[in-house]
């Protein structure tokens, strides 16, 4: 159904199969060399903007010591997260606190940590920044409304309308904070680029009225992420999205565009994992079913949980591709009617498909084990290895052995 080539070259692909042979499943593979290829990607696309890598998307320490090298800033979304980069040295200047929901007593811990670049949307966070984190540098998270056209949309739950983003503006100054700038989201996996266009136009608009009307000059424009990673869609290449965008950029701010910064997870560290999972069941509901269903020892408990709604489409190939395929409906291994992967997206698989034989699910990099359960139903949280130059690491970056045929 799917050319592995598209996805993955033949050396990577000869690499990951060289270092995770004899590893149980499920496991992801990690491919470190890809994660530097798209950084560097990005900052050559965008020579003027500050990367914020978003450690949600996959927080491994080996990403996280890899990026640091690279001179990547990191956005946090919690205190723990916020302990591991500091852990690793990086200085709390180079981060942000970029989820607008928080505790009092989390804004607390990241200010006494350092930290003094905090997201928000609403007036009762502002309050906790204003007594918590004094001083801090603010910047407002609007809501876009039309960023449905994202696998993955986010401007539902965060974010709040420009007149209320121009208001906790004028409100952190009175409070003591540093209004700072305007914040957006186009949704993860946005493809429709005319979504940053939009976005841009309201905060410019917001830039000028707060200058003008309350003589309050912000200073930087945080665009989050959205560029896409390599899923079955098609998509534009990153060099397009960063021509349109800074066309929009200057068409608005003329040659004073502000501080950009960009929170890429997805684009960056999607493209680099292989999930590898084993048939463990194929099975028909009656005689004469023509689908087949192919039950996995990964579900969406357990690594891929972006199949929800089956928004994620993932590329999947097998050790038998090339020959006769049938319409699957796949499923994950749990008690659970919801641990159905894909059954309205029309996957095909080899008939001659059967238990014990693998599955690689591509591009499986970003949001796979960061979103497992720890234990439903007594399944273990899914393993993910980190393939640097010279072996394995862990998540933890201690050394990983093969194991011992």
């Amino acid at each position: 159904m799917f050319v592995r080539d598209d996805y993955v070259s033949e050396s990577d692909w000869n690499r990951f199969r060289e270092v995770s042979e004899g590893f149980p499943t499920p496991n992801i593979f990690v491919n470190l060399r890809s994660i530097k290829k798209h950084f560097l990607q990005l900052k050559d696309s965008f020579p003027y903007a500050n990367i914020y890598y978003a450690v949600k998307a996959n927080p491994g320490v080996p990403i996280i010591k890899l990026l640091d090298s690279l001179g990547s800033n990191f956005d946090i979304a919690s205190r723990y997260e916020l302990d591991e980069v500091l852990g690793l040295g990086i200085s709390a200047d180079r981060l942000s606190y970029g989820n607008t929901i928080k505790k009092a007593s989390d804004v607390a811990y990241f200010y006494e940590k350092g930290v003094r670049l905090f997201a928000t949307d609403s007036k009762e966070d502002l309050k906790n920044i204003a007594k918590n984190a004094p001083g801090s540098k603010i910047f407002v998270r609007i809501l876009l409304e039309n960023s449905s056209s994202a696998d993955w949309p986010l401007s539902r739950k965060f974010g709040c309308h420009p007149d209320m983003a121009y208001d906790l503006l004028v409100m952190a100054r009175e409070a003591g904070l540093m209004p700072y700038g305007i914040s957006f989201h186009p949704g993860s996996q946005q493809r429709d680029i005319g979504t940053w266009n939009d976005a841009i136009a309201k905060t410019k608009y917001l830039f000028e009225s707060l200058e003008d009307e309350e003589n309050i000059h912000l200073s930087m424009i945080n665009m989050g992420g959205g560029f896409p990673a390599s899923y079955i869609q098609p998509t534009n290449d990153l060099k397009v999205y960063a021509s349109e965008i800074t066309r929009y950029l200057q068409d608005d701010f003329g040659d004073d565009i502000p501080r950009i910064i960009l929170e890429p997870g997805r684009s960056l560290v999607g493209n680099s994992g292989i999930l590898t999972s084993e048939v463990v069941l194929v099975s028909r509901k009656n005689n004469t079913a023509l689908q087949r269903w192919v039950y996995l020892d990964a579900g969406k408990f357990n690594g891929l949980i972006e199949t929800l709604d089956e928004s994620i489409k993932y590329p999947v190939v097998t050790d038998k591709d090339g020959g006769r395929e049938g319409e699957v409906i796949i499923a994950g291994p749990t008690c659970d009617s919801a641990d159905i992967m894909y059954e309205n997206e029309k996957y095909k698989l080899p008939v001659d498909l059967k238990s014990g034989d693998k599955l690689y699910w591509l591009t499986t990099g970003a949001y796979t084990a960061t979103y497992a359960s720890v234990e439903f139903n007594g399944f273990p949280p899914i393993q993910t290895y980190y393939i640097t130059e010279d072996g394995l690491q862990d998540k933890f970056g201690n050394p990983v052995e093969k194991p011992v045929k």
